[in-house]
């Protein structure tokens, strides 16, 4: 059976980056590579990084991804919507829907937008890494570019479907559970009473 091991690194600005990798392949996936990149660079030691994945184009989720590539290789993706507003370039420019191989597992790809309009999850398992779509206890604090509005909607219509044992890896803060989440967030108070 295929065995997952998630690494949380925590970088400038209180960002959660994570090192996801398939244990009998060594195939890695990081996600939010903010800085430093060498910090990531240590924990990913002895793994083959295959992509390096932003959850968002805020400079604290990627400002790291170019200096961790010419280090440790591997493919850099982020939201087409979120590389035209912050100016991001990457190897590949994500939609929603798609997938992406590492080892004997797959990402898969849910755009969420609101927090940023390239916003997106990632999905692997029963494990989602949601960057600062949702929080434990919260959202990601509100920018200029946020639309609270279509964030509820996304995290209405993507995240909710998702089983309720779903771990939450969030961009900010604790691991949280999906169910912990529709029990306790704030934020799902009219969900709840709307389901």
């Amino acid at each position: 059976m295929a065995k997952l091991s998630i690494v949380k690194v925590k970088l400038d600005r209180e960002v959660n980056c994570y090192v996801v990798s398939d244990a009998r392949s060594k195939e890695a996936v990081v996600i939010d590579p903010g800085m430093p990149a060498e910090k990531i660079a240590e924990q990913a030691s002895g793994l083959t990084i295959k992509y390096i994945l932003a959850t968002h184009g805020h400079p604290g989720h990627v400002g790291g991804k170019d200096d961790l590539k010419s280090i440790a290789g591997g493919e850099t993706g982020i939201h087409s919507a979120d590389a035209k507003q912050f100016l991001r370039s990457a190897d590949r420019y994500l939609i929603d829907g798609d997938e992406l191989d590492f080892g004997e597992f797959k990402v898969e790809v849910l755009h969420t937008p609101g927090h940023t309009p390239g916003s997106v999850c990632f999905v692997i398992a029963n494990h989602a890494f949601v960057g600062d779509t949702i929080l434990a206890g919260g959202i990601g604090r509100q920018m200029p570019e946020t639309d609270l509005r279509r964030q509820m909607i996304s995290i209405q219509t993507k995240l909710l479907r998702l089983a309720p044992a779903t771990a939450l890896y969030p961009g900010h803060g604790p691991a949280t559970s999906l169910e912990r989440e529709w029990a306790q967030n704030p934020i799902f108070g009219g969900a709840r009473a709307r389901a």
